[in-house]
């Protein structure tokens, strides 16, 4: 079993724990260290292991950690495989004959490095000015070494990590730094990763930010254009902004829409044999390199896509006004409560007749925390807002 971690004070605990778990049971644990989360499912594909688990909290405050887990294949387990190992920890654990080892993978940050410049060898960056806000993360590193092996001009943001300060005012959910770097005036492009790497923002030349609904529009042409998007169909999900449905339709390229969650959109892809797909926030898959969002691949991919071009000359697509506003609820009852109002539900029907053929509406419960999240996209900013606002109010009235 691999384990490999981000930057957090936790991880070196629940990697000698996680350690001793394997080893008392007769597995053997190969140590990888700080490393990219998309970096594991490689490495199991490279060294033909059995598992992978990876110790992050991805985009979450240094206080917070958790634990991914990847099977042989480097795609993660399924809610089923997952559910029964819940189950045998209720049963009697039996004893092995002899107990494992716990070893360092040595060369594992390089393994990944190799993996990246063999899938990229063509890009060239010589003469690019590139950006990088590394969260004080995992790819503080790794991200910076690809790109100037590449031939890219580096400078670094967030690339001194201490246990605490990852995603700490700063990477992919931060992006007041990178953003305030752009328009200063000397990088070309800009790119901010999350605390474990999986997730990829960019920012252009003029300080706006590119999301990854336009960065996966871009690399969906890219690769069709290149005949390298299998079905010519990208898997997104429900969060994914209306325009892309457009501009894809609009390029014979088929749209699949999931909830949302990468594990979703990874299923979707292989159900149909796809190769691309991922969110608005910046997971992006592209199983042509590997099986799971890899922030870094998605920034070669984007410079891979644009070659000469300025990322702020993007045409992919064009984004309608959108507008989230997060409600939070006491608790779940009141959540639940809130999303089946019967007045709630006649404005959601209401406005989704409003908008039909020209924008959407969303209204969800989050998956993680007591929050609903109501979602508008119209043609035009001053009519998503209202109806938003009016949506708003109606889930706080219902919520109380």
């Amino acid at each position: 079993m691999l384990i490999v971690r981000d930057t957090r004070e936790s991880g070196e605990m629940l990697e000698s724990a996680i350690a001793a778990g394997v080893t008392s049971a007769g597995g053997d644990a190969l140590i990888g260290g700080v490393l990219p989360t998309p970096a594991a499912p490689l490495l199991v594909r490279r060294h033909g292991l059995d598992l992978a688990a990876v110790i992050s909290a991805s985009h979450n405050p240094y206080e917070d950690n958790g634990i991914k887990l990847f099977a042989a294949d480097g795609f993660k387990l399924s809610d089923d495989t997952e559910h029964a190992i819940e189950e045998e920890l209720e049963r009697e654990q039996l004893v092995p004959e002899r107990i494992g080892r716990v070893r360092r993978l040595h060369g594992a940050l390089e393994d990944y490095l190799r993996e990246l410049h063999t899938r990229f060898a063509t890009l060239d960056l010589h003469g690019r000015r590139v950006l990088l806000d590394t969260a004080n993360g995992a790819t503080f590193r790794a991200a910076p070494e690809i790109m100037r092996r590449l031939g890219a001009e580096v400078t670094v943001l967030a690339d001194d990590p201490d246990g605490r300060n990852i995603n700490d005012g700063c990477g992919s959910t931060h992006l007041d730094g990178l953003v305030e770097g752009m328009r200063a005036g000397d990088q070309d492009i800009g790119f901010a990763f999350d605390g474990d790497g999986d997730r990829m923002l960019a920012v252009d030349r003029n300080g706006v930010v590119v999301d990854g609904d336009e960065l996966i529009a871009i690399a969906a042409l890219h690769l069709r254009a290149s005949d390298l998007l299998p079905g010519n169909g990208v898997a997104v999900t429900v969060m994914t902004n209306y325009g892309f449905h457009t501009a894809m339709a609009s390029a014979s390229v088929e749209v699949a829409t999931t909830a949302v969650g990468d594990r979703y959109v990874l299923d979707e892809l292989r159900r149909r044999g796809w190769a691309l797909g991922g969110e608005q926030s910046g997971h992006i898959i592209e199983l042509g390199f590997g099986p799971s969002g890899d922030g870094i691949a998605s920034a070669l991919l984007t410079l891979e896509a644009l070659g000469e071009r300025d990322l702020a000359e993007r045409d992919a697509m064009e984004k309608l006004p959108q507008r989230l506003v997060n409600i939070r609820a006491p608790d779940r009852g009141a959540l639940k409560a809130a999303i089946e109002d019967a007045s709630v539900l006649e404005a959601i029907e209401q406005a989704q007749a409003e908008l039909s053929g020209r924008g959407r509406v969303l209204v969800r419960p989050s998956g993680t925390e007591p929050l609903v999240r109501v979602m508008v996209e119209a043609p035009t900013a001053e009519e998503t807002d209202a109806v938003c606002g009016r949506l708003v109010g109606l889930v706080e009235r219902a919520i109380g």
